[in-house]
């Protein structure tokens, strides 16, 4: 499989999966809600996407096999990313599968990263690190805001 053709799709799902676990981490019931939600991410968000996708590539005027791959690839691609993720929040506790999950999607964007890198020519540690530092960013910012809500959330229940 050509990386650089789903790169799009492959980063979106793991960036957005890291994201959705690390914010709803502390939340009650905190499993059923970030398998709920990274659910509903794989179906609804990647139809959403793909349908983007074949979009633009009808707008390019891409052949019918060429929006047929880069639609069903995107969308197979995301939905088996997000479901590794979803496992791992299903066989750890929260806190576990924060961690696992940060690192997995931390080699899987370092994988990537490094072999669309190489595919243009260009020295890969600079791609891996800043890539690495958006993911952290989300990852962070994430964490932050979800802690933020369930403060909001106990204090308004005051």
């Amino acid at each position: 499989m050509n990386v650089n053709k789903f790169s799009m799709g492959a980063t979106a799902a793991i960036i957005t999966s890291m994201g959705l676990i690390a914010g709803l981490t502390q939340g009650a019931d905190a499993k059923v809600g970030i398998i709920t939600g990274l659910l509903i991410f794989a179906i609804a968000d990647n139809i959403s996407d793909s349908f983007s996708i074949h979009i633009y590539k009808e707008s390019e005027g891409a052949s019918v096999k060429e929006v047929s791959v880069s639609t069903f690839g995107n969308f197979a691609v995301r939905l088996l990313l997000v479901l590794t993720f979803a496992a791992i929040v299903l066989l750890l506790p929260p806190n576990a599968a924060l961690i696992a999950s940060s690192i997995w999607g931390m080699a899987l964007l370092a994988i990537l990263s490094h072999r669309i890198a190489k595919s243009r020519c260009i020295h890969p540690l600079r791609s891996i690190t800043w890539h690495l530092a958006v993911a952290l960013v989300v990852i962070v910012g994430s964490k932050f805001l979800g802690s933020w809500i369930l403060q909001w959330q106990l204090i308004s229940r005051i």
